[in-house]
């Protein structure tokens, strides 16, 4: 029961944050009189910005707060940011009233500076509680699972393709319903519908508190990571001994509140270092220097977090790729017909609908065929590993981006022949492939970090999956502008020579979609050798389940 509060608060809740990131582009072109290139940074800035908050906010959440205390706290932030965003909106911006519909029937009067100003403040006050909240309530999701129960960990996998179906639920209530709203001008009562689901995902957020199982948080990770580095430097000269004469304390608990003990491993050995005991340790008695000397455990979850940084790097450029469906897909199907079979006309930030129908059916192929064949096939009942799906994704994203660069260079050719303008349908199959990369890159990636994250790093651990986006985001401002710098410099038949440009028959949108394909293919191979070469964490004994010990969760 409280897991389906957890499920349905969440669903609401990026029902909220869709229904300003995703028409976010439109609403910066139409309403601030931004330019093609513009908003579609101020777009990558935005999402990157609300992802790299995933990573302070992890931090606060493993060391200090814990992650109920996050998730409420960084909700009720979110929920200001759009209050703000649609008071902002109804007094100052969208003025007059119904302006800024996606046919530009109606066009906005030029926003004040103060009003700009005001606005950038409410998203990013939006965007700071929405990356607080995103990857504590995922690895909180996931704390109410006893990895020591066979039973509990399969259904712990389960949980993590419905914590990102519920996500995807989120975004096709925001493109069913909220998106036709903004398309009509309606941008004020759109926020305010936001505003209101937030609300409505925080109630029952804490409507589900008597049965959720919580977890104490374990201290500052980057100390424990930074001492184990220093120690290790300290001792740069010493050849570390075999394992089993590494320093670690006795007892079946580890040193690090709330962690199991991890087994030695021999990856890194240059930090194992940090854990050889010299006569120095002991000049003072007992009393030991920590940043002198670690234990096995501590160790070992630094080696962990250093052997999962080339897998988390690797998912940039499929973030860059990711990003576009919120950006150059919007924009591309602006350019496009949008009347469907004459019925009625369906907002270019619409399509997205596709890329969620992708996730669902993936979603359902992955869980309910996919998975079962492979655990028959593997005798390993989680069936196809984290790593294996994640460069599946890459294969598909990277299809999805050819997919897109087909259907440009057909657009511009329809465009160009003086010819009816392409039926934005045809951006269905980008879309949906996409959709498809997003279950095998993000489910796999965030049970990845779960799984391989210990106790103590766990919800910094999700963050990278967030953080990753954010980065992709950054890499794609940086990609559009660089771009933009080429075009300005480039003249040609006396006009501007370029890829991205406001008109888009001018340019060659095409060549960015296959630029971020042979970026894919290059990442793919990159990510294949560093999949080889990861070796994953283990408890110090086995059937000993490395999540945390009783004493430290408790149940309110």
């Amino acid at each position: 029961a409280a897991l389906l509060d957890d499920a349905v608060s969440y669903v609401l809740a990026n029902f909220a944050f869709f229904g300003v990131a995703v028409g976010l582009v439109v609403f910066l072109r139409q309403v601030l009189h931004q330019e093609n290139a513009e908003a579609a940074n101020s777009v990558s800035m935005w999402m990157g910005t609300v992802y790299i908050f995933s990573l302070f906010c992890a931090f606060l959440s493993d060391s200090y707060m814990g992650r109920y205390i996050t998730c409420i706290m960084f909700q009720f932030i979110f929920i200001v940011g759009l209050m703000l965003l649609s008071l902002l909106s109804w007094f100052l911006l969208v003025e007059p009233p119904g302006c800024g519909d996606g046919g530009g029937l109606r066009q906005c009067a030029a926003p004040s500076r103060r009003g700009v100003a005001v606005f950038y403040l409410s998203i990013y006050m939006a965007a700071f509680g929405n990356g607080g909240y995103q990857p504590s309530v995922a690895t909180f999701g996931a704390d109410q699972f006893d990895d020591a129960d066979p039973g509990e960990r399969r259904r712990k996998q389960a949980f993590f393709c419905l914590f990102y179906l519920s996500l995807n639920v989120g975004s096709l209530f925001y493109n069913s319903v909220l998106v036709f709203f903004e398309d009509r001008g309606r941008w004020v009562a759109g926020f305010w519908v936001s505003t209101a689901a937030a609300a409505l995902a925080l109630a029952l957020f804490l409507l589900g508190t008597p049965r959720y199982r919580r977890v104490r948080p374990a201290g500052n990770p980057l100390t424990r990571i930074a001492q184990v580095f220093v120690a290790a430097y300290r001792k740069r000269h010493i050849v570390p001994p075999p394992g089993d004469h590494l320093h670690e304390v006795d007892g079946e608990g580890s040193a690090i509140r709330g962690v199991g003990k991890l087994a030695h491993s021999d990856q890194l050995r240059f930090l194992d270092k940090a854990a050889t005991a010299t006569e120095e340790d002991y000049h003072d008695g007992n009393a030991k220097n920590p940043w002198r000397l670690c234990t096995v455990t501590q160790v070992e979850e630094a080696k962990c977090v250093v052997s999962m940084v080339p897998i988390w790097i690797c998912s940039i450029v499929y973030s860059v790729e990711f990003t576009q469906m919120s950006s150059l897909f919007v924009e591309q199907g602006a350019a496009m017909d949008t009347d469907i079979l004459g019925l009625f006309n369906a907002p270019a930030a619409s399509m997205s609908v596709f890329d969620v129908a992708g996730v669902l059916a993936t979603l359902a192929f992955s869980h309910y065929v996919l998975v079962p064949a492979a655990a028959r096939l593997t005798k390993n009942p989680r069936g196809v590993g984290e790593l294996k799906r994640m460069g599946a994704g890459l294969v598909i994203a990277l299809l999805g981006m050819v997919a897109a660069a087909v259907v440009e260079v057909h657009r511009r050719r329809r465009s160009g022949a003086g010819g009816r303008a392409m039926s934005v349908l045809w951006q269905a199959p980008q879309y949906a492939v996409m959709g498809a990369s997003e279950v095998f890159v993000y489910v796999g990636q965030l049970e990845f970090f779960n799984v391989q994250s210990p106790e103590g790093v766990k919800s910094l651990g999700s963050s990278l999956c967030m953080a990753s986006i954010s980065l992709g985001n950054y890499a794609s401002m940086v990609m559009v502008s660089a771009i933009s710098g080429v075009a300005s410099r480039r003249r040609t038949g006396g006009g501007t020579a370029g890829w991205i440009l406001a008109e888009l028959d001018r340019g060659h949108l095409d060549r960015s979609f296959i630029t971020l394909a042979v970026l894919s293919a290059v990442d793919l191979v990159v990510f294949i050798v560093f999949a080889r070469l990861f070796k994953g964490i283990e408890p110090e004994v086995e059937g000993i389940s490395s999540s945390p010990q009783d004493d430290h969760i408790y149940i309110v």
